[in-house]
């Protein structure tokens, strides 16, 4: 029993070095190819290792929906402050970009919820759009893209988003329809 206990602590201990050389040699080669000269790199580094880490527990626990979300969504936060921190992405768009927080949520329950019904459901399908649909309003007020504010925007169409309750409510009835059919065979 303890020779299988010190091969998984073996595994784990190749594995994340393994991982930390990779991501050195990555800043090294930019470094040195790309002339980046100092590269604030740490906390993107530590949301990548914290999503890697949740993506091993995803794994390793069955593949739980929880932390197939947490994996996905704290990834996708890390590369974007990589992308950042490595001026790929201009840092001046970093504090506006703050509404990628719901885009990310939306794309990060997508994978989720295939991995808890492996199939696309309205529960996990409809809050995702409305995330992804939310952040995307929110970064068209963030960036000024539109010539009027928020508060204008919800006076003037808030039948709009009526319309849009409807919707996701029509559309996750007839999924819980097909749910309730499949069942009765």
């Amino acid at each position: 029993m303890k020779t299988i206990y010190s091969r998984r602590i073996a595994a784990w201990a190749v594995f994340i070095i393994g991982f930390f050389l990779m991501f050195a040699g990555v800043l090294l080669l930019l470094r040195f190819v790309a002339g980046f000269s100092r590269v604030p790199v740490f906390i993107p580094f530590m949301f990548l290792l914290i999503g890697l880490v949740f993506a091993i527990l995803a794994i390793k626990l069955n593949s739980r929906p929880s932390y197939i979300f947490a994996a996905s969504f704290v990834l996708m936060i890390g590369l974007f402050i990589l992308f950042s921190a490595l001026e790929i992405i201009p840092r001046t768009i970093l504090f506006r970009a703050w509404p990628l927080i719901s885009v990310f949520s939306g794309l990060a329950l997508i994978p989720a919820g295939w991995r808890r019904y492996s199939s696309f459901r309205a529960r996990y399908i409809v809050p995702s759009c409305v995330f992804i649909l939310l952040g995307i309003t929110l970064l068209f007020f963030s960036f000024n893209i539109v010539t009027f504010s928020f508060r204008q925007f919800i006076v003037s169409w808030w039948p709009l988003l009526i319309i849009i309750v409807g919707l996701f409510m029509a559309v996750f009835s007839l999924g819980s329809r097909s749910n309730l059919g499949e069942k009765g065979k």
